[in-house]
């Protein structure tokens, strides 16, 4: 064996002796999981194209608490309702930490209200709350500008003139707008180039971290930075979104009325000035930039996909949407637009919209979270600053929770008298004290947005219901639908 043999052979003892000092330091008791190997950690029981698949396996081998390692980093993954639940409510505060997740880590630097942590978290949720509360969130200010949107949304459909076509683009153009108009102060028509590119943008970094690439990205991101391939785009989106939001910044900077603030952006921009002197300020330029980001993405992706995926259930079973629409019909009529106040009586189509939620998944294995303490969870010890993955997959999969979890079935939301029934391991959203900051807004959302669509049209599908292929195109981030055409038909 010549020198240069012996050095690498050295050199790779010296890095796996390393990893099993780094990984075995300050474990406290951890939960058992599969043994990791050096730098690729439990890769080999993973499948990077299929990571939520590979995760929900291990659980049924491990238990619904385990540990496991992606790559180098260590993680604790829950699996089922009762882990998630005891770890997100029962010991919130324990587990409201933000966990590592390279794909927007690496472009908020842990800045912004969605990944931010400590103090910084804490101030800028309980700011944005009330500046959304503000600006009609859960009112009925928000109410009337969904419906008036849901209006222009209608309009552009009825252009379709019963061919066939893709709704993503014209579904995500009206969704965003709600959130645009909270944080700018005003709609965008369907053609302004602002709102299509930051569809776009949004649309594309989706679809990027719901992918493989986005997976491995999320595993190993200091060694992908420098390979070619489609996470690239992800960064160069970031930088076009933050471009376009600090242009608006400058804009309402020049037109600020601070004893009048227009929307989020300026309330924002109020409190910097209240803020400047105090050194401990979590109000800077770049925190409002990063927390537009996050609303913006959040407001605009995950309705606009929920709704894909309805439209793809309602076509697998037309007689789900025939009952909808009979009792759309019978509540609200055909004379005017559907109202919050109708969803009383409404328990039907309530109970679809929030089986079509979990069924879909959309965020399956919601972002991470992270202990902010060394914190005691069913016997273990789990050190602090341990990222913690929650499959919410398992949770609205449950069969404890859910009587047919593998099958459409709105009967899971509806009670022996078909009133409608909350369960309490419904959790699209997340729960506890990460709880998605725009649930309020995103149910509001679906509910008129669907009946106000199923109330004028009748979705008709390509081919037969019977065919119609409800497996996500993708499972990272988000469950994506697979891409689909549908034709409308006039009621």
């Amino acid at each position: 064996m010549d020198s240069l043999s012996i050095a690498v052979l050295l050199g790779l003892l010296a890095l796996t002796s390393l990893f099993l000092i780094l990984t075995s330091r300050g474990k406290g008791r951890l939960p058992p999981g599969p043994r990791p190997l050096p730098f690729l950690g439990n890769l080999l029981q993973l499948r990077s194209q299929d990571m939520l698949t590979s995760l929900t396996k291990l659980s049924k081998e491990y238990g619904s608490v385990y540990t496991v390692h992606l790559g180098p980093r260590r993680v604790v993954v829950l699996s089922g309702y009762q882990a998630v639940k005891e770890a997100l409510v029962d010991q919130g505060e324990d587990f409201s930490g933000r966990g590592d997740y390279p794909v927007f880590f690496n472009f908020t630097k842990g800045n912004g209200i969605a990944f931010s942590n400590g103090d910084r978290w804490k101030v800028l949720r309980r700011f944005s709350v009330q500046i959304l509360r503000n600006f009609g969130m859960g009112k009925r200010s928000i109410e009337e500008r969904i419906q008036e949107e849901s209006s222009f949304l209608l309009a552009e459909l009825k252009k379709t003139e019963g061919k066939p076509f893709d709704p993503t683009f014209v579904l995500s153009r009206s969704v965003s707008n709600i959130i645009c108009s909270v944080i700018f102060g005003s709609r965008f028509d369907y053609d302004d180039e602002r709102l299509l590119t930051i569809i776009r943008l949004i649309n594309d970094n989706f679809q990027i971290m719901s992918g493989p690439w986005g997976e491995l990205y999320n595993i190993f991101p200091s060694l992908l930075d420098w390979v070619p391939g489609p996470h690239r785009r992800l960064f160069q989106n970031y930088r076009c979104m933050k471009d376009l939001i600090a242009r608006s910044v400058r804009d309402h900077q020049d037109s600020l009325d601070p004893s009048s603030p227009r929307d989020f952006i300026d309330c924002f921009l109020n409190k910097m000035a209240q803020e400047k002197q105090d050194p401990h300020s979590h109000f800077h330029m770049d925190t409002l930039l990063m927390t537009t980001h996050n609303l913006l993405f959040g407001g605009t992706e995950t309705v606009g996909t929920t709704l894909r995926h309805s439209f793809l259930v309602l076509m697998k079973y037309p007689k789900v949407q025939a009952r909808v629409q009979e009792e759309i019909d019978r509540v609200v009529g055909r004379a005017r637009l559907p109202a919050l106040e109708d969803r009383a009586a409404m328990p039907y189509t309530d109970a679809v919209i929030h089986e079509v939620q979990r069924f879909a998944d959309i965020i399956p294995m919601n972002l991470p979270h992270r202990v902010t303490r060394d914190t005691a969870f069913r016997g273990f010890l789990i050190p602090k600053g341990t990222d913690i993955i929650t499959l919410l997959n398992t949770v609205h999969y449950d069969p404890s929770q859910f009587l047919t979890p593998q099958e459409f079935n709105p009967e899971h939301f509806l009670d022996a008298n078909q009133s409608f029934k909350k369960n309490p391991a419904f959790m699209p959203f997340s729960a506890g004290r990460r709880l998605c900051l725009g649930e309020s807004l995103a149910r509001m959302e679906l509910f008129l947005y669907l009946s106000a669509i199923l109330q004028s049209f009748s979705l008709q599908p390509l081919g037969a219901p019977e065919d119609i292929d409800l497996t996500p195109l993708s499972s990272g981030l988000g469950n994506l639908p697979r891409p689909f055409q549908l034709c409308l038909r006039m009621r």
